[in-house]
């Protein structure tokens, strides 16, 4: 079931996701494979060119750590292709990426941190404290690209 947006995505039904799931592809780091997950976007900024991911499975998710390695890459979101660099936030810029996420998506928000172990209570400040340990990858698109 987890695999099935990549499958939708393949046969080219990415748009029905709108801008909350994009694909990204990433090359295994010890295998120098390519390999694509979907993921959902906590943030996106049109005028910056950038989506924000949070790794739902802390810092050793598989796609976390092959940007750490290769950090240049593509995503698709809907049926188009974008060419990105992965930048990894701070503490600090992560704690206000969750709060902001959280004040949109107040149920999934409590959700991604019960997962992941955190007390979220629902007050700001629970969300503060979780988005310090959350990691968060920003990916800027290149420039020059028209964005959704």
């Amino acid at each position: 079931m987890a695999r099935l947006p990549v499958g939708l995505f393949r046969v080219g039904l990415g748009p029905v996701f709108g801008r909350r799931l994009l694909l990204l592809h990433h090359q295994g780091r010890s295998t120098g494979l390519d390999r694509t997950v979907a993921l959902e976007v906590v943030a996106y900024d049109r005028e910056g060119g950038s989506w924000t991911l949070a790794s739902g499975f802390g810092p050793k998710a598989a796609w976390y750590q092959n940007l750490r390695r290769t950090p240049k890459t593509t995503v698709q979101v809907g049926n188009r292709h974008y060419a990105v660099t992965a930048h990894f936030l701070r503490e600090g810029e992560g704690a206000e990426v969750m709060v902001r996420y959280a004040a949109g998506h107040p149920g999934t928000a409590r959700r991604l941190c019960s997962f992941m172990g955190f007390e979220a209570d629902g007050s700001v400040e629970s969300y503060r404290r979780a988005g310090h340990d959350i990691p968060f990858v920003r990916l800027d698109a290149e420039p020059g690209q028209p964005l959704p």
